[in-house]
């Protein structure tokens, strides 16, 4: 069992400082200008010697994500 620190409470259903952290940190990384480099590095995977490891993380993905969500589909 992971634990909190001790400065972290609970905010009800829902982190509202976890998601605003992780909006943060998006847009740093758009203003970045990195977004283009990331996209072709991706491409790339998927098109290239990593698309068999690229598509089996997808379907393990799809695959959690079906167990929490009748409206996802393989």
């Amino acid at each position: 069992m992971e634990k909190k620190p001790k400065d972290q409470r609970n905010e009800g259903e829902g982190n509202r400082t976890a998601a605003a952290d992780d909006n943060a940190a998006q847009q740093r990384f758009v203003r970045s200008g990195k977004v283009e480099d990331k996209a072709r590095d991706a491409e790339k995977a998927v098109e290239g010697k990593e698309r068999d490891a690229v598509k089996e993380a997808e379907l393990i993905g799809r695959r959690h994500a079906a167990g929490e969500d009748p409206e996802v589909k393989h």
